[in-house]
């Protein structure tokens, strides 16, 4: 499958239909224990936009949504983020030897895998790799919070973000009755991304493929397509195999400051070295780079960075969060390639 191609599941279709439909009229059950979502104008108007464009139901989904309540801590966890913290804080939670270790083994479980990724897609297995490593340990915790009730909170009960939250919860039901999903019994992060690699509902009926050939696109039980689906992911957005993506610099005066403007990578390494910013370590050709100031403990922290690394916030927005992606792949890499007593096998992962 061509990177930007949406997996056709045509055995999984009538299913998808099938369990939607099973789920819906289930929804006639027990309401949930707090008022569910129906008695709002604003909802019952979103449902029936939903069933007149989509072609759901009305009466079930009235009937889905009547079990499905707001969820207060969904809202405390999306206003209290991880990538709040200063950097020298946020990077320690990915970036440690429980998860070097960890990514050594799921390498190595998964080489054969990571390699056809690699010749398919052109993206560097270390990447790929540290990203389920970063968003569910290696696919150990893929979320607790149930899907629906998540994006609906969000979508009706968080402001600044509830145009974005709405889409993904149209593109959520999309995805249940297209691929055979319960919508209330699937269980992910508190902004309803799912399984391995956290896809959120529109990355998932875009860019989720089925690597292993089974028929099915499986973020939860498919190891081979939660590395294919990340693959793609990148592919699409442009990943460059090969290409740098950040680099420690030491600063020199302060010419560079100017410079140092968004993290669109715009100015050759070049001009940038030539206002005082040298790369701690070599760096092929002249690529145009940006320049990352983050709190470092023991004071600032320069990075230049470059289109591989606006990749990875395609990804998710944070700096931070492809920084730590970054350094984790490179230490899992670096720790592979190690002679075998370096490798700390008992290392919880």
């Amino acid at each position: 499958m061509s990177p930007g191609t949406r997996a056709r599941v045509p055995a999984r279709a009538l299913c998808g239909a099938a369990a939607l439909a099973c789920a819906l009229a289930g929804a006639a059950g027990p309401a949930a224990a707090t008022p569910g979502f129906t008695a709002r104008p604003e909802v019952r108007a979103y449902l029936e936009a939903l069933a007149r464009e989509h072609g759901f139901a009305r009466e079930r989904l009235l009937a889905l949504f009547e079990r499905v309540a707001p969820r207060e801590e969904v809202v405390r966890a999306i206003s209290a983020p991880a990538e709040a913290r200063p950097w020298h804080r946020y990077r320690p939670i990915f970036v440690n030897e429980a998860r070097i270790a960890g990514g050594v083994r799921f390498w190595r479980a998964h080489r054969a895998l990571l390699a056809r990724a690699e010749a398919r897609y052109g993206v560097d297995a270390r990447v790929i790799v540290a990203i389920i490593g970063v968003e569910t340990r290696y696919g150990r915790h893929t979320g607790r919070h149930p899907v629906l009730a998540s994006l609906a909170t969000l979508a009706f009960d968080y402001p600044p973000r509830a145009r974005f939250f709405r889409r993904e919860l149209t593109e959520y039901l999309l995805l249940s009755r297209e691929e055979g999903l319960d919508p209330l019994r699937v269980k992910g992060s508190y902004a309803g991304a799912m399984g391995k690699p956290q896809f959120i509902p529109s990355s998932y009926r875009r860019y989720a493929v089925d690597f292993d050939c089974d028929g099915r696109r499986d973020l939860w039980g498919s190891t081979a397509d939660a590395i294919g689906s990340v693959a793609n992911y990148l592919a699409v957005h442009g990943w460059r195999r090969g290409a740098p993506v950040a680099v420690r610099a030491r600063a020199h005066g302060d010419a560079w400051r100017a410079a140092a403007r968004g993290l669109e990578p715009r100015l050759p390494l070049s001009a940038l070295r030539a206002r005082g910013l040298e790369p701690v370590r070599p760096v092929a050709g002249d690529p145009p780079a940006a320049v990352l100031e983050l709190e470092g403990a023991e004071g600032p922290e320069r990075w230049l960075v470059f289109a591989n690394f606006r990749v990875i916030m395609r990804y998710n927005r944070s700096p931070k969060y492809a920084l730590a992606v970054h350094e984790l792949g490179e230490a899992v890499a670096a720790r592979l390639a190690a002679p075998a007593e370096e490798d700390w096998e008992d290392a919880p992962g």
